[in-house]
């Protein structure tokens, strides 16, 4: 009787699930040889409660490992799961990498757009190393970093240094909400990640605003005048 053929890693059969371009190193090697290049991303611009978290992160001139760049998406199209294995092999093979937030009370001193980048911004200094000769940011603006700074809208799903940060960012940030959860377990933190699902909505209105929700967002805003 013919043996049956080993099962496939977990990881390799959710990335053979979805058959689709892989963010690549496109963007960074159009930098010319050299030059080291971070892609930066954030996480956490939607949530009623949270910080926003941004990563930077140094990949090698040559990229991840064929094995773990096979893998790499923008965040929002891997499983939790999947980002939970991925996150240590990118933190093992980056070159650099680092994880900043701006907190729910900087979002409503200065609004969220500020407070992105103020997130980006501090990561990109946190690096260890030498600075970047140049940085990567998903989406249509860019901080002000004092080094050659590109915007690449859909970063996240065509650069790979930049899905790299967005992986970074989504778990840290994730980690972060479930830590706050245990201590607010009435929001399901631990589930939504503080974005407005009927679970938090119903929970603002009956347990009331925390200090780590935005008060600048018009549901806990609308929430914070009703009960002073």
């Amino acid at each position: 009787m013919p043996r049956k053929a080993a099962s496939a890693p977990r990881a390799a059969k959710s990335a053979a699930a979805v058959v689709r371009h892989r963010p690549d190193l496109s963007f960074e090697t159009a930098f010319g040889p050299g030059r080291r290049v971070c892609g930066i991303d954030e996480v956490g611009r939607g949530p009623l409660a949270g910080p926003v978290v941004a990563a930077a992160v140094v990949l090698p001139p040559e990229g991840l490992p064929p094995d773990i760049a096979a893998l790499i998406d923008d965040s929002k199209a891997l499983s939790r799961r999947l980002r939970d294995e991925i996150e240590p092999a990118i933190r093992a093979h980056a070159l650099a990498f680092a994880i900043a937030e701006a907190s729910a009370q900087e979002i409503d001193d200065i609004n969220i757009h500020k407070a992105t980048l103020l997130a980006m911004k501090r990561a990109y200094r946190a690096l260890p190393g030498a600075a970047p000769d140049a940085a990567l940011i998903d989406g249509k603006f860019t901080p002000d970093l004092g080094c050659e700074a590109v915007a690449v809208v859909k970063g996240d799903s065509r650069s790979q240094s930049i899905a790299c940060a967005s992986i970074l960012a989504k778990v840290a940030r994730d980690n972060e909400m479930l830590r706050l959860s245990a201590a607010h377990p009435h929001y399901g933190w631990d589930r939504n990640a503080g974005y407005p699902t009927p679970e938090h909505l119903a929970a603002l209105r009956l347990h009331g605003v925390t200090a780590h929700h935005r008060v600048s967002f018009a549901p806990v805003r609308a929430q914070k005048a009703l009960t002073g």
